[in-house]
This record gives C-alpha cells, sequence and structure tokens, in this order.
C-alpha cells in the first residue's frame, strides 16, 4: 500500500485525496491541515488518516511514502525547502510552483539537489478533451500557427482564510489561475515564448468585499498575446464572471490544414441541471480542403467528475505521479516546466500593469 501525506488539506487538498482513494493500493496515511474545519472535513473523507500537528511531524512518520503540498501558493517553496532539509521524498506540489522571484535560487538548489522526484501539479494538461487534442493537433492543423485558450468561468471560490483575494499571496491572476494555460501553451505549441503583452484588471468580483479594512486586488478578466520563438502566437481571454458559460474552457489551434477545439465543461457540481444534464465534452475537428467539422465525444468516468472540479484530469496526473512513486517513469510536469508557466504569468502581470510588452529572452 502507497500512503501519501498531504500538507493542506482545503479544497484542493481534498480533490486531491478523493482522488488518491480512486487509486488501486494507495491511501492517505497522514495530513497537515492548520484549520479545524478543514481538518475535519478530511478525516470525514479519510477516517483512518493521521492529522499531524505540523511538517516535521509529518516526516518524522515512517509509514509515508510520497507528499502533495495543496498549501496556499506562497508557501510551496518554503516547505519544499523545509522537506528537502529534513526527509527527500516523491512530491506532487501544486501550482503556481512560485509566486516572489526572490524564491529562483531556492528553486534552482532544488532542481539540482533534491534526490527524489518533484512533479508540478498542472492537472489541465490530463483533462481527456485536451489529452485528444494533444494527440491529434499536427495532423490536423498540419502545425500550429495559432492557438487561442478561453476560460469562461465563477469567481474565485473561498478559501480558509481568504487568502486568494490578495495578490502577495497568489502571485495574481494571471499566475495564480492563469499559469495552467500558459503551461498548455508551451506544451501545445511545443515551443518556448519569447514575447507577452496583457491587459487585465479587476471589473466584477469581490469589489463589495473587505477583509481587515482591505478590498482584494484579485483581477478577474484579461487578454494575453504571447509570441513563440519559431513564429507561433498564443491568445488566452479569461473571463470569471462568466459561469453561465456551456463550456468553462475552449481551446482552438490553427495552421495550414485546418483547426481543432476542446470544449471542455465546468464542474458538474455548478452546473445547473434543470436545465438538463451537464454537456459532454468535445473535439472537433475542421479541416480546410474539404471543408466540413468533424466531432468526436470525449465522455468522463461520472466517478471521475465526482472526485474533483477538474473534468477528470487530477486522477490521471495521479494515476502518472503513482508509476513516479514506484520509480517507473520520470516526472512530466518538472520544476523547470512550472517554474516557465509562472515566469509567463508575471510577465503577463507585468505588461497589464505598464501597458508595454515583455520581452523573455
Amino acid at each position: 500500500m502507497t500512503r501519501y501525506g498531504i500538507i493542506g488539506s482545503g479544497m484542493m487538498g481534498q480533490e486531491h485525496i478523493r482522488n488518491i482513494a480512486l487509486l488501486p493500493g494507495a491511501t492517505l496515511g497522514a495530513f497537515v491541515e492548520p484549520d479545524p474545519g478543514m481538518a475535519a472535513a478530511t478525516l470525514a473523507l479519510m477516517p483512518q488518516a493521521v492529522r499531524c500537528t505540523d511538517i516535521p511531524a509529518l516526516l518524522a512518520r515512517g509509514d509515508i511514502d510520497a507528499l502533495v503540498i495543496a498549501s496556499p501558493n506562497h508557501l510551496h517553496v518554503a516547505q519544499l525547502q523545509q522537506i528537502a532539509a529534513t526527509r527527500a521524498l516523491p512530491v506532487l506540489v501544486e501550482k503556481p510552483l512560485y509566486t516572489d522571484e526572490a524564491q529562483l535560487p531556492a528553486l534552482e538548489r532544488l532542481a539540482r539537489d533534491y534526490p527524489a522526484p518533484i512533479w508540478v501539479a498542472m492537472e489541465y494538461r490530463y483533462m481527456p478533451p485536451v489529452q485528444v487534442l494533444r494527440d491529434m493537433a499536427d495532423a490536423a492543423t498540419g502545425g500550429i500557427r495559432m492557438l487561442t485558450i478561453r476560460e469562461h468561468r465563477f469567481p474565485f471560490l473561498e478559501k480558509v482564510g481568504d487568502w486568494n483575494r490578495f495578490n502577495r499571496n497568489t502571485g495574481g491572476t494571471l499566475v495564480e489561475k492563469c499559469c495552467h494555460f500558459f503551461d498548455l501553451m508551451r506544451l501545445i505549441v511545443q515551443d518556448e515564448p519569447v514575447r507577452v503583452m496583457a491587459s487585465a484588471g479587476q471589473a466584477v468580483n469581490h469589489l463589495d468585499e473587505r477583509y481587515e479594512g482591505e478590498t482584494p486586488d484579485i483581477w478577474d478578466h484579461g487578454y494575453v498575446i504571447v509570441d513563440f520563438a519559431r513564429g507561433a502566437r498564443a491568445m488566452l481571454e479569461l473571463c470569471m464572471f462568466a459561469e453561465g458559460a456551456r463550456y468553462q474552457e475552449e481551446i482552438s489551434a490553427v495552421g495550414p490544414l485546418g483547426k481543432i477545439e476542446a470544449l471542455v465543461p465546468g464542474p458538474t457540481r455548478f452546473w445547473n441541471h434543470d436545465i438538463g444534464p451537464a454537456p459532454v465534452p468535445r473535439v472537433i475537428v475542421s479541416p480546410r480542403n474539404p471543408t466540413g467539422p468533424v466531432e468526436h465525444e470525449v465522455p468522463v468516468d461520472p466517478r471521475l467528475l465526482a472526485a474533483g472540479d477538474h473534468n477528470g484530469s487530477t486522477f490521471y496526473q495521479h494515476e502518472r505521479f503513482l508509476e513516479v512513486v514506484h520509480g517507473r517513469a520520470r516526472p512530466e510536469v518538472t520544476l523547470a516546466d512550472g517554474a516557465a508557466a509562472v515566469r509567463m504569468g508575471r510577465a503577463a502581470q507585468e505588461s497589464a500593469c505598464t501597458g508595454q510588452a515583455v520581452s523573455l529572452v
């Protein structure tokens, strides 16, 4: 039995726990969660798990085989350092990998010296329709020249201590939320970004909220354009006050031979079932010659939909990570990948603030 330790068992930590429970031969052994309500919810999911007072107490347990870090964003690097100094285990660390440039030297040391595998959790890679798009993109497009990612979704959810309402804790929306999409851009285009341009801000969400006298400063919408080294262009369109949309993510890639799209519904629990069943994910291939789109449904196991908010991807990510824990594979999303996605997000934040394009070379 492979036993996991979770650091931070709030909303996302509990999604990891539900998906670990679906893996044959895996379970949650122990966890660290300072909030009493979230700790109680974790024990309701996994009554046999042991609640530890802190990370040293978790690492002192001899029955833990791997770790998942699902704590607030700004804590990730320090917690990785604490693990490295105490007991190096395989780690799946949630995105974003870091929030502050000052953390980069520590990440470089971890990449060089940490003796166990570290996987950065980029769940969107493993959404079934996104995987189908990735597999079919080259043949469908003849080589991607334009990539567009649209996310129209619900506002940021409530988190313990409301930490996600402020840029200083999250890195900013274009880091916190959108590093997923910048990771997808690099993965799908198979190239490195050279320039980022963005326009973004806070228009609707959280403006009437106050936390210890402060108004949240987290952005809720924006556009980002990314130029890649070999000439491809990518664009992100984010709107976080559009939860009524039929599809939450719409990804399209276009090249000289045609276009391919992936349509991904949002979390099933947020769908208005009074109007009918939740939509099925789809991939649409639209060749230029002969014209005429071909649609492919990409259904997801209802058990996986019920286990989380990411279209089954958290489970598929954990399947692969478990192979890494057992020594049969290497991490598919490295520290370098996680850092590159944050770098793009930070460049987008800077561009939106200054009104200037930001060079990455």
